[in-house]
């Protein structure tokens, strides 16, 4: 079977860090292929004095397409809090994608402890967290996918 032809129809996704970049890639590709997808993302911008949430923004790229998805705005660092929104919206969880991350404009030889915390509550114990709350889930369904990403 070719990468073309793999499906998620029936597969609910949970996608961190999903309002850019990869994480939108990842989100808009499961939509594509028929996973409903739980896009978590806390960023935000404003246009004309209007909040727009960047979840928001790919949840609507997904439905506009044909696919399935709800916003979430949590932290992953309540990772119990975003899986439980898919039991609510789904009512399973078969795909995460712990791909939140925070950006940061020094070299790891220029950054404080402080800044070091901040990169490993998000990147590795947002991972955690998130990962943990499903896992029961899955373990019950005889099934799951996780996948970790990390950047430098």
């Amino acid at each position: 079977m070719s990468q073309q032809q793999i499906r998620y129809d029936g597969r609910v996704a949970i996608v961190t860090g999903a309002g850019g970049g990869l994480g939108r890639q990842y989100s808009l590709l499961l939509a594509s292929r028929g996973a409903s997808v739980v896009v978590n993302d806390f960023g935000s911008s404003v246009q004309n004095n209007v909040k727009i949430m960047a979840a928001d923004v790919v949840v609507q790229e997904i439905v506009k397409a044909g696919g399935k998805a709800v916003a979430n705005y949590d932290s992953v660092e309540n990772g119990e809090r975003i899986v439980e929104q898919a039991m609510r919206a789904y009512g399973r969880i078969d795909i995460i994608i712990n791909n939140a991350g925070n950006l940061r404009d020094k070299t790891f030889s220029k950054a404080t402890d402080q800044e070091w915390d901040q990169v490993y509550q998000v990147h590795l114990k947002g991972s955690y967290k998130v990962t943990a709350a499903a896992w029961p889930i899955m373990r019950k369904q005889k099934f799951g996918r996780i996948i970790m990403t990390s950047s430098t």
